[in-house]
């Protein structure tokens, strides 16, 4: 593999414990690579003292930068400040609880060299639990109608990609951020390979439950229509369904002189219509709520400050 300036990007919450081991990791890694290489240390406004140790870190190693957010963004809003700052030829993207082992970037690289310009690096077996899965399986299903089938099935937050791809997204200033949505807006020739990986050294996921459905919803109503054609499959449905309850009456009344007696029938007809119409409201609302925050400008994130970085790499 011939040598290429990399840049690691990892988003920083409460990783006081493991950034440290990281570093140390990542250091020999990218040294076996490239001469050209820098760690940029994205802190999401993280509660411990993350930055005060993305500080010592970045005055030890000059390769290693920092930026510290005003708040907590989320993962997604605090990657794409840091592939924005990103200065060589391929991003690496990674976290920071060391479940992504960086002995097996050399893997991910390897298939980029192959042609591709975006290759994930996916887990032999899943590590979390059922109610973790079922979200992380809702956000793949909300991915499928912009990155095809096969290619959602296998997203990992452990991925690499050509830093040109950003092109395609530099000017997205929404508050609603997919990575792996907006690098389908640059290319097509995406890849996922199987690699370990390790469970956590510290603490817990900070991706709750709540949060994976909350980004899932994101998805499904910020980048793709798939709501609204469900919601117009809903509502032929609906129609069909009066259609049959209709020649249901109309046919009884004709074979045996009567109309369908009872409240509850009556009753239950409209309660299906009128849920049928709420549904499809909102979710025409959410679409209008992204419409609104849009309008509004609010920035994918805001940076308090940036920690000072040499221009040259490794020489």
């Amino acid at each position: 593999m011939g040598l290429r300036s990399i840049s690691v990007v990892v988003p920083v919450y409460n990783s006081q414990a493991t950034l440290p081991t990281l570093i140390a990791r990542l250091e020999p890694v990218l040294a076996s690579f490239s001469n050209q290489y820098e760690v940029v240390l994205v802190n999401d406004g993280s509660r411990d003292h993350s930055w005060n140790v993305i500080q010592g870190l970045a005055a030890r190693h000059f390769w290693v930068r920092g930026i510290n957010l005003m708040r907590n963004y989320g993962q997604h809003n605090a990657l794409l400040c840091g592939i924005r700052v990103a200065r060589f030829d391929v991003v690496v993207t990674m976290d920071d609880d060391l479940e992504h082992p960086p002995e097996e970037i050399f893997k991910l690289l390897a298939k980029l060299e192959e042609g591709y310009d975006v290759v994930y690096g996916f887990p032999e077996r899943q590590r979390h639990g059922l109610l973790r899965d079922l979200a992380s399986a809702l956000t793949k299903l909300a991915l499928r109608s912009s990155m095809g089938a096969e290619t959602a099935r296998h997203i990992s937050a452990f991925r690499v990609f050509r830093t040109r791809a950003r092109e395609a997204f530099a000017d997205y200033h929404s508050p609603f951020v997919s990575i792996d949505v907006v690098l389908t807006w640059a290319t097509t020739r995406f890849a996922a390979i199987q690699v370990p990986h390790d469970s956590r050294r510290q603490g817990v996921s900070n991706y709750t439950l709540r949060k994976l459905v909350t980004h899932a919803m994101n998805l499904m109503t910020g980048f793709s229509t798939l709501p609204l054609q469900a919601a117009n499959l809903l509502g032929l449905v609906c129609t069909a369904f009066g259609g049959f309850i209709l020649l249901y009456v109309i046919g009884r009344y004709l074979l045996h002189g009567t109309s369908v007696p009872g409240f509850t029938f009556l009753a239950s007809i409209i309660v299906i219509f009128s849920g049928a119409q709420l549904v499809a409201l909102g979710i025409i609302g959410e679409y209008l709520a992204r419409m609104h925050f849009r309008m509004m400008e609010r920035p994918p994130y805001t940076v308090r400050e940036q920690l000072p970085s040499q221009d040259k790499g490794i020489a």
